[in-house]
């Protein structure tokens, strides 16, 4: 069924490689720093392939990776969840410069033909938003579903599904798309039965992302049209 631009329909983001990239060390610190708040303990990401994780399953590779037991993890979670989020709020750079080719186009274009656009994120949803506070895309974006909210992507995908069913920005029939880098994402949309845009603006190749046979793919947003969006 062909989009028509009167339909309602939504469009999902992630953020890291995305929306922004390149962003700096900031976040990664904001982890470490969590983790030696909270525990004491000294870690690092290096050995840790944080493209497309959730920001708690860092933590807990970063801790696991230190010999550190699964109920400690699981006991301190929600105080290095705190810290990491209060220490990037406090950190994050000016991202403005940072923000992905044809990203603030889209988003622009989107809002401006009343489409609502959310956040599918692994980040932690004060560290999210204030990415994009510090970028300036924050008032193009409605809502999003964070790390701390669902064990995994396909799952923050639901989140944020049944949050525009809920708010009547879409029905059971809106065409809805998920665009992301990395195969986490295909993966997600495709659990969830919606439309999956990869782009290759992240630390994956467009020749990797092509194996897990996305809906669309494109180099970058500058390559993305509404109608490709949906079909």
């Amino acid at each position: 069924m062909k989009y028509r631009m009167s339909q309602r329909a939504l469009v999902l983001f992630d953020i890291d490689g995305t929306l922004l990239r390149r962003a700096g060390p900031h976040h990664r610190q904001a982890l470490i720093d969590a983790i030696r708040r909270a525990t004491g303990i000294e870690t690092t990401t290096e050995g840790v392939p944080v493209q497309g994780m959730l920001d708690r399953d860092i933590l807990t590779q970063m801790l696991a990776n230190a010999g550190v037991s699964r109920a400690r993890i699981r006991r301190q979670m929600p105080e290095m969840v705190a810290f990491a989020q209060r220490i990037y709020v406090r950190t994050c750079p000016d991202l403005r410069r940072r923000v992905c080719p044809g990203a603030r186009m889209l988003l622009y274009r989107l809002s401006r033909k009343g489409i609502p656009a959310g956040l599918v994120t692994g980040n932690l949803s004060r560290i999210g938003w204030k990415k994009m506070e510090r970028a300036g895309l924050k008032p193009y974006l409605r809502f999003g579903a964070f790390a701390e909210l669902a064990p995994n992507r396909a799952g923050l995908v639901r989140i944020a599904v049944r949050h525009a069913r809920r708010q009547g920005w879409i029905d059971r029939s809106s065409p809805i798309a998920l665009i992301g880098d990395h195969p986490n994402d295909i993966r997600a949309a495709r659990a969830n039965r919606v439309r999956s845009i990869a782009v290759a603006t992240g630390l994956v190749s467009a020749e990797e992302l092509a194996t897990h046979s996305p809906d669309v793919l494109v180099p970058d947003l500058r390559e993305l049209s509404l109608e490709m969006l949906f079909g």
